[in-house]
């Protein structure tokens, strides 16, 4: 069966067979081998998974046992803080400046971002490099948010940390590459994306946001966890609705 998903992942980055070939030390049938559907070497596979920005376990989703898709998705955690104030305030700019193609920003609101001016002119600057920026707040108007503020004992004061944050979002709202959206989603953890480092930061019944553990996440080959809080970023932005 022909590999529908490597010849995608070729055509997305506008790669040939020729230059992957190249890239990976091997012969243009080769690659083509491989699109018919040969399983490549594991070496292989990670060099494609790297050259292509894709994950290998998507690319070749049975070439890994489950022993070894576990052991590279723990491999993926590089550290937990036990609550997101006690993460060292300089590791949230660290992260967005490594970004060189993604910047992801999922929360409700967020407001020790958007309040911080180093990172507001942080974005802008990555924004205008030519990385893309997402930013997801949540709907100060949705059933979610007002659960939400209720179940950490706020009530309406998050909907207002989120207009207030829509309003210091402003300056970053016409600079092209930067895109924010609204969302109506119950929202199990923030996100914070840079290419396939993530800082993660999971919502507690009862406790405010910033008392929660971070996970700190870096994608590598075989793993699965850090797609995994990927495609969740990517489902809630495609039912957002951009601001108003």
């Amino acid at each position: 069966m022909a590999n529908e998903r490597l010849r995608t992942a070729l055509l997305q980055q506008g790669v040939t067979p020729s230059v992957l070939a190249d890239a990976v030390g091997v012969d243009p049938k080769t690659i083509e081998r491989w699109i018919s559907g040969r399983i490549p070497y594991r070496r292989h596979r990670h060099q494609v998974s790297a050259r292509l920005r894709v994950d290998e376990s998507y690319l070749w989703p049975g070439a890994l046992a489950g022993d070894q898709v576990a052991s590279a998705s723990e491999s993926e955690i590089i550290v937990v803080h036990p609550h997101r104030w006690a993460v060292p305030r300089d590791r949230w700019g660290f992260l967005f400046d490594a970004a060189e193609q993604e910047i992801g920003i999922l929360v409700y609101s967020g407001l020790f971002i958007a309040d911080d001016p180093g990172m507001l002119s942080l974005l802008r600057r990555k924004a205008e490099q030519g990385v893309r920026v997402r930013i997801l707040l949540g709907d100060p108007d949705s059933t979610e948010v007002a659960v939400r503020g209720a179940h950490e004992g706020i009530d309406d004061a998050l909907a207002s940390k989120i207009r207030n944050v829509v309003v210091l979002y402003q300056p970053l709202r016409d600079v092209p590459g930067v895109e924010i959206r609204k969302h109506a989603t119950v929202l199990y953890n923030s996100i914070y994306r840079a290419d396939g480092e993530l800082l993660v930061n999971p919502h507690i019944y009862g406790t405010p946001a910033a008392q929660a553990p971070v996970i700190h996440l870096r994608q590598i080959a075989g793993g699965t966890l850090v797609s995994t809080y990927l495609d969740s970023f990517e489902r809630v932005w495609s039912e957002s609705r951009p601001l108003d």
